[in-house]
């Protein structure tokens, strides 16, 4: 079996779909049971584009766009309390176009998505404060 990278596959193809494996995108997409659709990056990403980027080394990540700078992005998982700041387009490869879940697509350029994506990053500081109070009452359990 011939492996090919991401980008080799977007390169012949101009799209590919995938499983993910990882909870930083919980909700939205569940390990292992739902599939995404990238295609091909064509110029800047938007803010709430779900960006497939490389990190150094060998590693690819899946997450959201929430901040477009002139240099660069902020990303965010919507599973994840810390965003990632420096996000060059040289380092995203593609961007997601729809995704697969219980059998039904869903396109990111439907309303009910767009809406979803933009109240989820707005409800970002309540939640990264309530994963910090679990994780301070658990601390406080242990002991």
């Amino acid at each position: 079996m011939i492996k090919t990278t991401y980008e080799e596959e977007l390169e012949r193809k101009g799209t590919f779909t995938y499983t993910c494996s990882g909870v930083s995108m919980l909700p939205l997409l569940r390990q292992r049971k739902d599939l995404f659709t990238v295609r091909k990056t064509e110029g800047r990403c938007k803010k709430y584009d779900v960006v497939l980027y490389r990190r150094p080394p060998k590693s690819y990540v899946l997450h959201r766009v929430v901040e477009v700078r002139e240099k660069d992005y902020v990303i965010l998982g919507d599973n994840c309390m810390n965003k990632e700041y420096g996000i060059r387009d040289e380092d995203i490869i593609g961007v997601m176009t729809s995704f697969v879940r219980n059998g039904k697509e869903y396109t990111t350029d439907a309303t009910g998505y767009r809406i979803y994506s933009a109240l989820w990053y707005f409800l970002y500081p309540p939640r990264k404060l309530w994963k910090k109070f679990k994780i301070f009452c658990g601390k406080v359990l242990k002991k």
